[in-house]
């Protein structure tokens, strides 16, 4: 019988295999055979009968657990048999990490240890407190997102939803049982996530080879950021090829939207915020490159990304808030959903580099758009004059500010206001989802007819 995720063999005894216990223990548990060549092949080991009594008491000591040791005889040689039970708590090897994964043995380090820690003890990262935080901190704009989404995507009804903001955090399970905000329920409403959570943002940049161009960073809540990242992207880094079906224009851009949006919400979700590294995404003519850190399991690898899998969330009571506002499924079905649009938008499928504390995406560009897709140092073209272009830029910043607040943002009056949002509007550049209350504006394209 091979080596496998369970058994390991060792021609001999060294006091350093208490590692590979150690490794068996934080996983599923497994058998060190002692006095087996790497095939299984018995060559018996010497002195076996004192390691029956050394084994047990170093292994003691140094781990804490209690193995069950056993003398063999096969083939006239003897063995020594070490059968290891799973731990339901995290053992140490004089204060390393060990793990078993597949045939070999891992030293946890950095995310995945992390990652590992929080498993052991049944909690998870975004479920541990934040102190002193008021409610005042956090983001009447991050609530009203998430209550249009919920009810929009009928995952959530309009009586469950419009409650006040701390029984919203409380149904959503943000608090914990001391009564403190959670990381998560800090990270999706607070103002600024910045002041506790460092790096908790994302870099775009455009380049050109190695060299950037511009870019932008989006902060604050993980609800603002998730819509206002897509839009930065399709409306200030891509521009569309436009073809005429009829009399209808049509826009072609050289990645998915859908595609783009879900690896952009996965990345939110499924990061690894104790890294305190932004995520990054770098826009190229003829490509999109995503990059997040992470904390996986070493068996995750980009065959097993792009199969059907189930769905491990690193953060699960962020994942539950965005399922919950429609942003994401819950099947682990985001990397089929991406190449299912990628497909329909004439893509190649994407490319994932994956390692244990980090996922890179690269979504290559369509052959119909990459031409047309040069930066727009500016993300409004130059025709519109200043008053909608500086509207736009106020959209751009929040999309459910209401026409008051652009009037103030932009100092203008708000009959001005109203007529510029009409124009904009009736020549396709941007539209509004939802009702004048409580909905947002959306850039739909920047009029390549006005150039």
């Amino acid at each position: 019988m091979p080596e496998s995720q369970n058994i390991e063999y060792k021609e001999s005894w060294r006091d350093e295999y208490i590692k590979w216990i150690c490794g068996f223990a934080n996983a599923q548990g497994g058998t060190l055979f002692i006095g087996k060549d790497d095939n299984g092949k018995n060559i018996g080991v010497a002195n076996a009968k004192k390691l029956l009594e050394d084994i047990p008491n170093k292994i003691r000591d140094i781990l804490g657990v209690v193995p069950e040791v056993n003398f063999l005889q096969q083939d006239g040689c003897d063995i020594i048999k070490i059968t290891v039970e799973p731990s339901s708590f995290p053992v140490s090897y004089k204060g390393e990490y060990h793990y078993r994964c597949g045939s070999t043995k891992q030293q946890l380090k950095g995310n995945a240890l992390t990652q590992f820690l929080f498993k052991k003890t049944g909690l998870s990262w975004d479920a541990s407190e934040v102190n002193n935080v008021e409610l005042s901190a956090l983001s009447e704009v991050a609530f009203q997102i998430f209550r249009d989404k919920a009810i929009q995507s009928k995952r959530m009804n309009p009586e469950d939803v419009n409650i006040p903001n701390k029984e919203l955090l409380e149904k959503l399970n943000l608090f914990t049982d001391s009564g403190k905000l959670t990381k998560a329920g800090y990270l999706l409403f607070a103002k600024d996530t910045e002041k506790r959570v460092i790096g908790s943002f994302i870099k775009i940049g455009f380049f050109e080879g190695a060299e950037i161009i511009y870019q932008d960073e989006v902060k604050g809540p993980l609800l603002e950021q998730a819509q206002k990242t897509v839009d930065i992207i399709f409306s200030k880094y891509l521009k569309a090829a436009i073809s005429y079906q009829g009399v209808t224009r049509v826009e072609t851009f050289p990645f998915a939207y859908a595609a783009i949006r879900e690896a952009v919400y996965n990345a939110i979700v499924h990061r690894a915020y104790n890294s305190m590294n932004p995520t990054q995404i770098r826009v190229y003519a003829d490509k999109i490159v995503i990059s997040n850190d992470a904390a996986l399991s070493a068996d995750w690898t980009a065959e097993k990304f792009m199969s059907k899998h189930k769905s491990v969330r690193y953060n699960p009571l962020i994942a539950n808030t965005f399922f919950f506002a429609g942003f994401i499924e819950s099947w682990g079905r985001g990397i089929e959903k991406m190449c299912d649009a990628c497909r329909e938008n004439g893509n190649p499928l994407p490319e994932f580099d994956i390692s244990a504390d980090d996922v890179t995406i690269v979504f290559p560009a369509n052959n119909v758009a990459v031409e047309q897709n040069e930066p727009l140092n500016e993300p409004l073209n130059e025709p519109l004059n200043e008053p909608l272009k500086s509207i736009l830029e106020v959209i751009l910043k929040n999309p459910y500010f209401s026409k008051e607040v652009i009037a103030t943002e932009t100092g203008k009056s708000r009959a001005t206001i109203t007529r510029a949002l009409s124009k904009l509007q009736n020549d396709g550049i941007i539209k509004r989802v939802g009702s004048d209350k409580t909905g947002h504006w959306e850039i739909i394209s920047q009029d390549e007819d006005s150039k």
